[in-house]
């Protein structure tokens, strides 16, 4: 979920419903059931799902930031050339130029406090997303008991 949700393109399934926070919450979900003999309850399901969430949004900080580093030549790049075709409107192009002038005087600072803002948006929305993906994780892939199975919880 994490990687995928930092990859310049790939990261545009999560448009589609939170793509890849459900799906990780469910795979997590899946891979929980596994390892378990007995049915997974939803809010076993649920509660990794939320790890699965907190943990992606951590892996995304990680690997966008060396993604983001290696893109920013590159877009800077193409917000100069769009800047000096002059086919955009004078309010559009003082914009652009605002911008471009801006991000060269706190390219530092911009960048922490953006990739600090971006961890906290993606812990919110994995909090969420990935919870519901694990909790209908849980019900997708829960094992069947045999008919006549009688479910004996260990004693703790």
């Amino acid at each position: 979920m994490g990687v995928l949700s930092a990859l310049p393109i790939v990261a545009a399934g999560n448009l589609c419903c939170c793509l890849w926070l459900l799906s990780g919450g469910a795979i997590a979900a899946y891979l929980l059931q596994q390892n378990e003999t007995a049915p997974l309850t939803p809010a076993d399901g649920a509660l990794v799902g939320l790890m699965a969430g907190l943990v992606g949004a951590f892996v995304r900080f990680a690997v966008s930031i060396p993604i983001d580093l290696m893109l920013a030549p590159m877009e800077q790049a193409m917000l100069q050339r769009i800047i000096d075709m002059g086919t955009l409107p004078p309010e559009a192009r003082d914009v652009l130029e605002r911008y471009a002038g801006r991000e060269r005087e706190l390219s530092g600072a911009f960048f922490i406090i953006s990739r600090l803002v971006g961890l906290m948006f993606w812990l919110f929305l994995g909090a969420i997303f990935s919870t519901i993906g694990g909790l209908v994780g849980s019900l997708i892939f829960r094992k069947q008991m045999p008919p006549g199975t009688i479910d004996i919880p260990p004693s703790a």
